[in-house]
C-alpha cells in the first residue's frame, strides 16, 4: 500500500482508504471489514454523524478498538437529525459544531478525531462561525484537522480564501471529471488535498453494467468501459485502472471507496499495487470523453 500526505497536516494516509457508509449495520461483519482493511494496509476511515443515525461511527469505533493510533479517522458534521428521525436539516452553525462532535467523540471511543469535514456548505453559510469553530476544536485537541465535503466550486473558494483546512472531498472519476475545469489545480496550488469518492461511478466503472450517467449516454459509458477493458491485464482490473486514472491528478492524496463485502475490499486494496497508469494511458482515457463542467455553484 502506498501512503500520501493530506494537505499540510502530518497525516499520512493509505491511497486507498475505506468509505464506511455501505458497510452495512451487522456488527461482525462490519468488524470483519475493517479488519481485512487494516491488515491490507488501509489505514484511513472514512464515516459521517448523518450516516444510519450515528451508527455508522459508533460501530467503526467498536471494530478499532485497539488500534486506534494506527489509524486516521475522518467524520463529517452539518446534517442534524430531526428529533422524529424524520429527516435532517443542514446546520453549520458554531453551537451546533461544538455540540455534535461530543456526541462523535463518543460515538467513536475516541479522545480526538483526525479530520472534522463540514458535509456540505452553501454560500450562505456563516462561514466565519463555522471556521471558527473548527478552529476552536483543534486548539482544544478535539480534532487534529478539518476540512469541507463539497463539490460546489463556489463554496470551495471560499473556504480556501478564508479558512486552514487541509482537505476536501469531491466526487471524482473517469465519468465525473467536473473538477478538473476548476477545482483540482486551484487546491493543489494550496497545498489542499483532496479525497476522492464516487471513483468507480456507482460501479459503472467496476463491472456494472452501462447506462446513463451525469450527462454521458448508455453508449459513452460503454465507450470508457470498452477501453478499460482493453488496457487491463493480469493483476490489473477496470477498476484499478479508473482508481488509478483519479490517482494520478497530485492534488488527490486518498480514493475513498466503499465496499459491502469482503472480496471488494481486496480488490479495492489491490489498486495501489497494481502497475499504475502510463503517461500515454492517462493520456488516452482522459480523451475519451468531453469533459463536462459544473452547471451551478460556479
Amino acid at each position: 500500500m502506498n501512503y500520501r500526505p493530506i494537505g499540510t497536516s502530518d497525516l499520512r494516509v493509505s491511497e486507498i482508504s475505506l468509505g464506511c457508509m455501505s458497510l452495512g449495520t451487522e456488527a461482525a461483519s462490519f468488524e470483519r471489514m475493517v479488519q481485512q482493511a487494516l491488515d491490507l494496509g488501509i489505514n484511513y476511515f472514512d464515516t459521517a454523524d448523518l450516516y444510519d443515525k450515528g451508527l455508522n461511527e459508533r460501530l467503526l469505533g467498536q471494530a478499532l478498538k485497539g488500534r486506534r493510533q494506527q489509524v486516521v479517522i475522518s467524520t463529517k458534521v452539518g446534517n442534524q437529525w430531526r428529533p422524529d428521525g424524520s429527516g435532517w436539516d443542514w446546520n453549520p452553525s458554531k453551537a451546533y459544531i461544538l455540540q455534535a462532535v461530543k456526541q462523535s467523540l463518543q460515538r467513536l471511543q475516541t479522545d480526538y478525531i483526525d479530520l472534522y469535514m463540514l458535509h456540505g456548505g452553501t454560500l450562505e453559510d456563516p462561514i466565519e462561525e463555522t471556521i471558527e469553530a473548527f478552529e476552536s476544536l483543534k486548539q482544544a485537541g478535539h480534532i487534529r484537522y478539518y476540512g469541507i465535503s463539497s463539490i460546489r466550486p463556489n463554496v470551495i473558494r471560499q473556504w480556501v480564501k478564508h479558512s486552514r483546512m487541509v482537505s476536501v472531498m469531491m466526487q471524482y472519476s473517469l465519468l465525473d471529471r467536473r473538477p478538473e475545469e476548476s477545482c483540482l489545480d486551484l487546491l493543489h496550488s494550496r497545498q489542499v488535498s483532496v479525497l476522492s469518492r464516487g471513483t468507480v461511478a456507482k460501479g459503472l466503472l467496476a463491472g456494472k453494467p452501462p447506462k446513463a450517467y451525469l450527462g454521458y449516454s448508455a453508449e459513452e459509458v460503454a465507450r470508457v468501459q470498452h477501453r478499460l477493458h482493453e488496457l487491463a491485464g493480469p493483476g490489473r482490473s477496470p477498476a484499478h485502472l479508473a482508481i488509478q486514472y483519479v490517482l494520478k491528478h497530485p492534488a488527490v492524496a486518498s480514493a475513498v471507496l466503499g465496499a459491502s463485502k469482503p472480496a471488494q475490499v481486496a480488490e479495492n486494496a489491490a489498486a495501489s499495487t497494481s502497475s499504475g497508469l502510463s503517461a500515454e494511458e492517462w493520456q488516452l482515457l482522459h480523451g475519451l470523453l468531453p469533459p463536462k463542467v459544473y452547471e451551478q455553484h460556479r
